[in-house]
């Protein structure tokens, strides 16, 4: 769904259908993809995660950093510095190259809003 520019674009995210998270080791995760470059974004993309109670996204690193805003629930970032609580209204900075895993700690859903650059592909 591109825009023509200067269009603000809205995304019904409710009615947008969750997919599995595919990567290996997420147990409990599902992901809606937001607003990407698909939708005429050029530079970050807007990811909706949600985990069920005891789920969690994989341990995993990447070169870039991500901002995450937690919207629901309770759970745990794991990292090099052991695991650290999140809760309702929690902000977190992943820096790029940092091992991190989000955990549901809590009895209902884990909701949060992830933010990542969007790669550039070359044209070669």
């Amino acid at each position: 769904m591109n825009t023509k520019a200067g269009d603000p674009l809205i995304v019904d995210s409710l009615g947008m259908a969750p997919k599995p998270v595919a990567m290996e080791g997420a147990r409990g995760a599902v992901i809606r993809e937001l607003i990407t470059d698909r939708d005429g974004a050029p530079t970050f993309a807007m990811r909706l995660f949600e985990l069920a109670p005891e789920g969690h996204t994989p341990k995993h690193s990447h070169p870039h950093e991500h901002e995450i805003y937690i919207l629901a629930g309770a759970g745990q970032l794991g990292g090099a510095a052991g695991g650290r609580p999140l809760r309702q209204g929690d902000a977190v900075f992943v820096p790029g190259g940092v091992e991190h895993q989000f955990a549901n700690t809590g009895s209902g859903p884990l909701r949060f809003l992830c933010l990542i650059p969007i790669e550039k592909k070359s044209a070669a």
